[in-house]
């Protein structure tokens, strides 16, 4: 189970506006493997659906869940942190029938935490709107899932050391 240290592969999940970027970024730094962020991997309609505001259906989402799975997958052996909602058991689960060593850092907060920064963000295509449909959504890390949630409210830093702690112990000293 795992993957050597230097070929983790990670997704740092949550709703919008929980920092998956943010951390994703700084974590790849840390661990020193590259970065992507999910939704660049969504198909048009995908993109065009939610910059009108309209919430994904699991139909919309299982070919970019099984996308994100085969990017991990092309990863195997070289590492990769990717920046992923994930955020129900199914959704992880799927991108982990294609890539089961997959990592999950899920990243969790209070509506209002989340909304603050939601709204502080203008390079952005989800509306804050959608806020509360993700965080009726999101399911926390389950028995079984390897990973760890992590509270958000916390500096950026503090929250990639206990994310790295997760993924790669042995390099935090």
């Amino acid at each position: 189970m795992g993957h050597a240290a230097g070929h983790e592969l990670v997704v740092v999940g949550g709703v919008s506006g929980s920092g998956k970027s943010t951390v994703g970024a700084l974590l790849a730094q840390r661990l020193e493997l590259p970065f992507i962020d999910a939704d660049s991997l969504h198909p048009e309609a995908n993109v065009t659906k939610m910059a009108a505001g309209l919430p994904l259906t699991d139909i919309d989402r299982e070919p970019w869940l099984v996308r994100v799975g085969e990017v991990l997958s092309e990863h195997d052996g070289s590492g990769l942190v990717l920046a992923c909602s994930a955020l129900r058991r199914r959704y992880r689960d799927t991108i982990r029938s294609v890539e089961p060593s997959t990592i999950f850092i899920t990243l969790s907060g209070s509506r209002e935490l989340i909304a603050a920064r939601m709204n502080a963000r203008t390079d952005h295509f989800m509306p804050a709107s959608l806020l509360d449909s993700q965080l009726a959504a999101f399911e926390p890390l389950g028995p079984g899932e390897s990973g760890v949630d992590i509270d958000v409210d916390a500096p950026a830093d503090d929250i990639v050391a206990a994310a790295l702690r997760e993924v790669r112990p042995a390099a935090v000293r």
